[in-house]
């Protein structure tokens, strides 16, 4: 399995249009594959949004890339509000349950990237996965996962809040349960960006 990340920086003001056009065309899309989360930015990168789909493999993201042009079904018109565009591609860590992709798990998402050195990323797996089961138990994760296509050694992990109070509290928690795992690497680099969900994203 495969997620794709998209990433878009929008032009100032036209977030809700965006988000309105998408709307109206991502019921059909989701009959090919899985939308895993759309989110748009609160703090960090403004005028962002953030979509996720699932795909088998690389060939079935090509296959379905082009069906859904052939088919009309997508994209949206919504080309005259994007101004930046990235794509790449996470694979789950391997300690990730089985998660239901339509949960009401939020409203508020957190998302956090770190880049860490070449040859890191499975010492980060290895020491994360004893202490996972603990996280989780703070808050519900909408995905841990680490980059294959893209930037690498990137690690990715996207957590749901019940409110900003909610996170608070869970972080003030963090050293109860030994979080962050130590793994013996620092990242290079960090960045943090929190979320809402879209109003016809699966997870909410």
């Amino acid at each position: 399995m495969i997620h794709e990340f998209r990433t878009y920086d929008l032009k100032y003001g036209s977030t809700p249009e965006f988000l309105k056009r998408t709307g109206e065309k991502v019921g059909k899309r989701v009959e090919y594959s899985p939308l895993v989360g759309f989110f748009y930015s609160e703090i960090g990168e403004l005028n962002r949004v953030l979509h996720i789909w699932q795909y088998d493999d690389m060939n079935q993201r090509t296959e379905i890339r082009k069906k859904v042009v052939e088919d009309g079904v997508y994209p949206p018109n919504t080309s005259e509000f994007i101004e930046k565009q990235k794509s790449e591609i996470f694979i789950p860590a391997p300690f990730m349950p089985d998660l239901d992709i339509t949960r009401k798990i939020g409203p508020l998402f957190e998302l956090r990237v770190y880049r860490y050195p070449a040859g890191a990323i499975p010492k980060v797996i290895d020491a994360w996965a004893t202490k996972i089961d603990a996280r989780m138990g703070l808050s519900k994760p909408v995905g841990v996962w680490y980059s294959d296509i893209g930037t690498i050694n990137q690690w990715a992990h996207m957590w749901a809040y019940e409110s900003w109070e909610h996170r608070v509290e869970g972080r003030k928690q963090f050293a109860s349960i030994g979080w962050p795992p130590a793994s013996g690497v620092s990242p290079i680099s960090m960045r943090n960006t929190l979320m809402y969900a879209a109003d016809f994203s699966p997870v909410q």
